[in-house]
């Protein structure tokens, strides 16, 4: 039988793996799971590398030769661990790249809490960890604020793979879809090709569930369906943005569109499937990003059946529904973002304690 993920690929749709350690590295598991075709791509965020390096001591040797080197500062510490992590799972990906012609087989990379508010440092930084990792597959993500926004359609005309992050907003998501395009046409302005970088929107699905559900009855019809209604919705703004003149001009010079990918998509609540938000979701020029257990879950029990006209024309209905009885999406989605970026920065944090007191406690060569 095909697995549920080849399934997906024939869809159109990307399977990514939303995890990075390098125990998956090490034990060739990584290596298995592209060539078995379980996953196209992956994504890795602080929490992901907080829990990858508490869990595992395959980073000690690192950590010591990072202190050997005279290297003090955690975050350079990490940037260490995290490059030689990242290209690593490049290198492996790299045939998908290059079979896709750079549409697929890209590895993410986040910008460090801290920055989301500043333009200029995010940029600096993006190009630095690009550089450092030095494969064609490096994606950078810069988080759906305004200023990583801005960074965006910078990087795009720097010719940077960017994974628009914890986007939640369908607004903003118009937003980081109009300056990835806004980059490719300064990119073909200036005579570069415009068939190089590539871009995903990584729209945040179960958390919203997580936090409407709580404000409706509790026999409500509504609970559970606000998360795909949104995302829904997201990919019918996808449709209109990537069609029409002005984006045929891009796409007849080689332009690929901006992939809205589904992340966040473990079910938080027991009482909903526990492939919800990658069954409900399946759309050619999308990605899901699952983390090891939905993955798992899909590959045994999920069923793959694309969205149809009427189940997208149908999102903007669940939505005005979901607002007569004073759900207030703006309100909401602009506090998941905060408590997003929040979180991360709580676990990038803990993360850099960690490889601090790694790095103090390192041996001293010679004793």
């Amino acid at each position: 039988m095909t697995s549920a993920t080849r399934r997906m690929l024939a869809e159109g749709q990307s399977p990514w793996f939303d995890y990075i350690s390098r125990d998956l590295l090490d034990s060739g598991e990584l290596a298995r799971m592209v060539r078995d075709e379980e996953i196209t791509g992956v994504t890795s965020n602080p929490t992901i590398f907080e829990k990858a390096v508490s869990s595992s001591d395959r980073y000690t040797a690192s950590i010591n030769q990072a202190a050997a080197d005279g290297v003090t500062d955690p975050y350079e510490g990490f940037v260490r661990l995290a490059a030689a992590d990242i290209r690593r799972a490049c290198e492996t990906l790299l045939p998908v790249h290059e079979r896709t012609r750079g549409a697929d087989g890209l590895v993410s990379l986040e910008i460090p809490p801290g920055l989301e508010r500043d333009i200029h440092a995010t940029v600096a930084e993006a190009r630095r960890l690009a550089a450092l990792v030095g494969q064609p597959n490096v994606m950078i993500k810069a988080p759906g604020t305004p200023e990583g926004v801005a960074a965006l359609e910078e990087l795009i005309f720097a010719g940077i793979n960017v994974n628009q992050t914890l986007l939640f907003d369908t607004a903003v998501y118009e937003q980081s879809a109009s300056a990835y395009i806004r980059g490719l046409e300064r990119r073909a302005e200036a005579g570069l090709p415009v068939d190089r970088p590539a871009s995903v929107a990584s729209f945040f699905v179960s958390r919203v569930d997580t936090a409407v559900d709580p404000l409706l009855p509790d026999d409500s019809p509504l609970r559970g369906k606000a998360a795909v209604a949104n995302a829904r919705d997201a990919y019918r703004r996808f449709q209109a943005i990537f069609a029409g003149p002005r984006w045929e001009k891009l796409r007849d010079a080689g332009a690929r569109v901006q992939r809205p990918l589904w992340a966040s998509t473990g079910t938080k609540n027991p009482a909903y499937s526990d492939v919800l938000y990658v069954e409900e979701l399946v759309a050619r020029d999308t990605v899901n990003t699952m983390p090891e257990a939905t993955l798992r879950a899909m590959l045994d029990h999920g069923r793959i059946v694309p969205m149809g006209i009427e189940s997208i024309e149908a999102a903007p209905r669940t939505l005005e529904a979901l607002a007569a009885e004073g759900i207030e999406m703006q309100t909401i989605t602009n506090q998941l973002l905060a408590d997003g970026l929040a979180a991360f920065e709580r676990d990038f944090h803990r993360l850099l304690d960690r490889i601090g007191q790694a790095l103090t406690a390192a041996p001293v060569a010679g004793t």
